[in-house]
């Protein structure tokens, strides 16, 4: 909504506070002390130390929130020990210092390490040193830390085995505690259902400060964290995944179809054909004026899903010479940079340098969207030159056959998702307020033809356009938090509430969308 752009606005662009200068927010003497007892000073960063801008930085991608006047934290804690984290919770509570946990990866609104609030005191705990990854190839088991990168998880486990796989999403510098605490979708949940539905066992500390595993923290506090969000139910520290077979040999194609060489009329059948595909084959769409691009990942060889195109999609034409016959972990370079030809250490590569802001927004499709549609889009939203991409992945399959109340992710019956992003490298205001208003405009024209009551959208594409919380009696609102949380959630919201009352009943872990205590009747 427009205030929270003008907040926004108000809140990044007008401020003249510099980065280092978070130090005018007080430190508070005695949670530094408190930290101290326990975490060498090494592993302490505020604004007064030398490292604190670059750690802040780290994991920044998205300039929006590496602006001057965003609200920092008054220290920035980099875990590599549980110890260090339950300190931090503890501390944070007895000196009244909120905690906001990254794992090092992406965060569509900067939640992890950012607040709306310029009055807020928090700190951040940075996960990424707690990036172990433990592969079991006998028993097709993993334990991996929160701060592993999605790309060094596939790189681990194609280095121990060419037939065993992890369903996780298509960027390889994600990671794994935010990808897994919002479900995780991506290129093998056709086949193997989300991320979180090949979740076995994890490690988090609670706000009490306890170390707890699926066993000690109980079933409903199990459901909540592989869905739920981040930021709700403690601190989720590691992993016990299910790993997945798959050939040796996979097959993937990318397809490049112009306006002027029917891609409307593609993208218009594809929307019933993707979702209804065998569940070894994953086909999703990149529209980006002036074309739109087929990329495909099929678990067999490239003979059989010739085949299967020449029968279900004749339309787009695809050949064996649109064929690579590659390893599995070779397809998630693939997917990602659309060449086979890098080497696999790029899976490897944290670095990030923001060099871009953004703004996204999504949506989930239920029935096709009609070709006219499609048309009037495409001529008034991205027939300029440069404009961002819309993106649409394919549900269906594994993914499809799971209750929608099997984990908090509910989003299980639709056909697919579609996501509106926006990138823009100028810096001011202008730029930022016309950029913003285009995805806005983009998701407004979208409106008729998408999901509602509610309309749905995916906890890992945040968005802060649907709302934020409020306090009530220092504990989030309910009410306040349902009018984003039923987008997000569905009818799983209310259990997630549910669950935060028992976990976190005075709800030390929040931010702008954090679950809320569900109120006693």
């Amino acid at each position: 909504s427009t205030h929270i752009l003008h907040s926004l606005l108000f809140f990044f662009l007008t401020s003249t506070t510099s980065l280092s200068s978070a130090s005018s927010i007080g430190i508070d003497a005695s949670f530094l002390s408190c930290l101290s007892a326990d975490i060498p000073p090494r592993l302490v960063h505020t604004p007064a130390t030398n490292s604190y801008d670059a750690l802040l930085l780290s994991s920044v991608r998205n300039l929006r929130y590496a602006l001057p006047g965003t609200a920092r934290p008054v220290v920035i804690v980099a875990a590599t020990e549980p110890a260090h984290v339950q300190t931090t919770i503890l501390c944070g509570r007895r000196h009244s210092v909120r905690i906001r946990t990254r794992s090092g990866g992406h965060d569509y609104e900067g939640l992890s390490y950012a607040s709306l609030d310029p009055r807020q005191r928090f700190a951040v705990l940075d996960l990424a040193e707690l990036r172990a990854i433990h592969i079991d190839t006998a028993r097709a088991e993993a334990w991996v830390g929160s701060g592993a990168s999605l790309g060094e998880l596939y790189y681990a486990v194609g280095a121990a085995s060419r037939t065993l796989a992890f369903p996780d999403g298509s960027c390889p510098t994600v990671c794994v505690g935010g990808h897994l605490i919002g479900g995780g979708f991506g290129s093998l949940a056709r086949k193997y259902g989300l991320s979180a539905d090949n979740v076995l066992d994890a490690v988090v500390v609670d706000a009490q400060g306890r170390l707890l595993n699926r066993s000690t923290m109980g079933e409903d506090h199990f459901w909540a964290i592989r869905g739920g969000g981040g930021e709700s139910f403690g601190v989720v520290l590691s992993w016990k995944v299910r790993l997945v077979r798959v050939p040796e040999t996979v097959t993937v194609f990318g397809i490049r179809r112009f306006r002027n060489q029917s891609a409307v009329g593609l993208i218009t059948r594809w929307q019933d054909i993707a979702p209804a595909l065998p569940w070894d084959l994953y086909l999703r769409v990149l529209v980006q004026n002036p074309q739109a691009d087929f990329v495909a990942l099929f678990l067999g060889r490239c003979g059989r899903l010739a085949r299967i195109m020449q029968r279900r999609f004749p339309e787009l034409g695809m050949t064996r010479a649109d064929c690579q016959e590659i390893s599995w972990v070779q397809s998630t370079i693939f997917i990602e940079f659309f060449t086979t030809a890098k080497p696999l250490e790029v899976l490897l590569d944290r670095s990030n340098k923001p060099g871009y802001y953004l703004k996204v927004k999504s949506d989930h499709v239920q029935e096709a969207i009609p070709r006219h549609a499609w048309e009037s889009i495409w001529a008034k939203w991205l027939d300029e030159p440069g404009t961002p991409p819309i993106m649409l992945d394919p549900y269906g399959g594994r993914m499809g056959s799971i209750s929608p109340s099997a984990t908090p992710f509910p989003h299980r019956n639709y056909l697919y998702q579609l996501q509106v992003y926006s990138f823009w490298f100028e810096n001011g205001t202008e730029a930022l307020e016309k950029r913003i208003s285009w995805v806005r405009g983009v998701h407004e024209e979208l409106e008729p033809y998408v999901s509602r009551n509610p309309r749905a959208v995916y906890v890992n594409y945040r968005d802060l356009d649907l709302g934020t919380n409020g306090l009530e009696n220092n504990v989030t609102s309910y009410e306040k938090a349902k009018v984003w949380g039923e987008k997000y959630f569905k009818g799983n919201f209310k259990r997630l509430a549910a669950v935060k009352r028992k976990v976190d009943p005075d709800d030390f872990f929040r931010n702008e969308q954090s679950i809320p205590p569900l109120p006693a009747a």
